[in-house]
């Protein structure tokens, strides 16, 4: 009888934040179409900065932990964390009240930069950890990277539906992706 291989210590870290990431952009989706909170310019890249950063917490799982794939990562956590400090040093003026919805009472942009700061932080211990660079094949874990998956399908149509094929507009009121080709199909 074969014993069940446990992961390591590093499959499971990669795992947990793959897990994290899945909850963050599932919670920004939750919002945009429950509250109809549609993303701004800022919101879309601080998500593609999760999804960035997803992206090679997925690579490691499926292909084994590399240095690689840690570096790109906290290059993109340091993007999402410029990116999202940068919208809330837009909102800090006296009688601002912020853009968008709040979860307890802090902007989901101030929850981002937190999210990247964490991010850069547990990438580093993982860095720490020894791995034998072996995949994870644990059920568990191709679960929470199809999640991703579709939450990265799912983001690349919102964004194509928010902002089109141009630029997105500061304070979006509509799906404005769609209104270009609902016009585009109807000439």
């Amino acid at each position: 009888m074969s014993k069940l291989a446990l992961p390591s210590l590093s499959s499971i870290g990669n795992i947990t934040l793959l897990l994290v990431i899945n909850l963050v952009l599932t919670l920004a989706f939750m919002d945009q179409f429950y509250n109809h909170d549609l993303p701004c310019p800022l919101c879309v890249l601080q998500r593609t900065g999760f999804t960035l950063i997803g992206l090679m917490f997925l690579l490691n799982i499926r292909s084994g932990a590399h240095s690689s794939h840690y570096g790109f990562a906290i290059l993109f956590c340091v993007l999402g964390l410029s990116v999202s400090l940068r919208q809330v040093l837009l909102h800090v003026a006296p009688g601002d009240l912020g853009y968008g919805d709040t979860f307890f009472r802090i902007h989901f942009y101030t929850w981002a930069f937190v999210g990247f700061v964490s991010l850069l932080v547990s990438i580093a211990v993982l860095l720490i950890i020894p791995d034998q660079g072996t995949r994870s094949r644990h059920w568990f874990a191709q679960f929470v990277c199809f999640w991703f998956v579709l939450l990265l399908i799912g983001n690349l149509i919102s964004t194509l539906s928010v902002c089109g094929l141009g630029a997105c507009a500061d304070n979006p009121q509509s799906y404005q992706g769609i209104d270009q080709l609902r016009q585009w199909l109807l000439k």
